[in-house]
């Protein structure tokens, strides 16, 4: 019984493990898209991942027939819905100047890929208000987007104006010289 429970173990282990390596950078990814952390160093992503990661490998025999990956996304979605209020901080990137429930609507419909109705199933809100959260978190991207870019202008001709040599001063303008006539 005992060698039994063993080699199950050792087999829901590797499968996991197998899930894991394909589909952790993805799970990443999209957690840092909802901290709006730098990729470089995202603590938050990462703890928000693991504590993912951790419920579906305790779930993982009762998954038989669903999809790990969407099991683990839903609960990656979840997870930052219900501690987002928690940090309401103003955090950097593109998905920065959103809020929590902005970030969750982008992320599942655009960056996963999730219907409409499915996104708003998951978090509990109507399909229409999915819609109007996600057209208005478009919005204040690009918005933010464009103000971002007028900024970036207006550095640049500032630095290139200080770069510019100071003109040298003219001589002042003399009447031609004519010649006497003979």
């Amino acid at each position: 019984m005992r060698q039994r429970q063993a080699a199950m173990d050792r087999r829901r282990a590797r499968e996991f493990e197998a899930f894991v390596a394909g589909a952790a950078g993805r799970l990443l990814h999209a957690a840092t898209l909802l901290t709006a952390e730098p990729a470089s160093a995202a603590p938050r992503a990462q703890r928000l991942l693991t504590a993912a990661l951790a419920r579906t490998y305790a779930r993982w025999d009762e998954l038989r027939g669903e999809d790990p990956y969407d099991v683990t996304r839903q609960d990656l979605a979840l997870r930052y819905v219900h501690g987002a209020w928690r940090t309401r901080r103003h955090t950097e990137g593109t998905l920065g100047p959103l809020r929590p429930q902005e970030r969750v609507v982008l992320m599942l419909r655009l960056y996963e890929g999730v219907a409409e109705e499915q996104t708003a199933a998951l978090i509990g809100l109507p399909p229409e208000r999915v819609r109007v959260i996600c057209a208005r978190a478009v919005a204040r991207i690009r918005e933010a987007a464009r103000v971002r870019e007028a900024a970036r202008v207006r550095e640049a001709a500032s630095v290139r104006e200080a770069a510019r040599p100071p003109e040298a001063p003219r001589p002042p303008e003399t009447a031609p010289i004519r010649k006497a006539a003979k």
